[in-house]
């Protein structure tokens, strides 16, 4: 049963009229179908006027995301990066290209991938009204991500793939 905080946090999201930051995060293990309606997705919540925040990633949710949001308005795209761009597989860093709001962590660099993705998943939840997540029923990291934002009082939309 919904909590008086996410009635509230919801009822909010229906009264504001400007512009959301909607969080999409996700696996890398996606087929082309879903990659295809995830980019469809992206695409359809920028051109209605909110900004999308993803991370980077190889393939999968994030890539979709990035490229979806690109095609509607690449200005109305935040990705936070794990880690630096120079970590990206080439064809992230390709995607990449020409979008302003990218932000590194060089920081991190020497963390293992999974410990900077659950750092930057959280700072995603964190800027963001809302989270939308795509996983599988053994995504422990995003089940972390998404028992983070509910904590956070965020309005939470979960996709299980399996």
């Amino acid at each position: 049963m919904p909590t008086i905080d996410t009635l509230v946090e919801e009822l909010k999201l229906i009264q504001n009229i400007g512009t959301r930051k909607i969080a999409i995060i996700g696996t890398r293990n996606l087929s082309l179908m879903h990659q295809q309606l995830v980019e469809i997705l992206s695409y359809a919540l920028v051109v209605s006027g909110n900004i999308i925040i993803t991370s980077g990633g190889a393939s999968g949710v994030n890539s979709a995301v990035i490229k979806g949001s690109c095609r509607a308005d690449q200005n109305k795209l935040e990705v936070i990066l794990p880690q630096t761009i120079g970590q990206q597989p080439t064809e992230v860093q390709n995607a990449l290209i020409g979008i302003k709001g990218v932000q590194e962590h060089p920081e991190r660099q020497n963390m293992t991938l999974a410990d900077a993705s659950r750092i930057c998943n959280r700072e995603i939840i964190e800027m963001a009204h809302q989270l939308i997540c795509f996983l599988y029923h053994d995504s422990n990291t995003l089940k972390e991500a998404i028992e983070y934002a509910h904590m956070q009082h965020k309005i939470v939309t979960k996709f299980y793939l399996d």
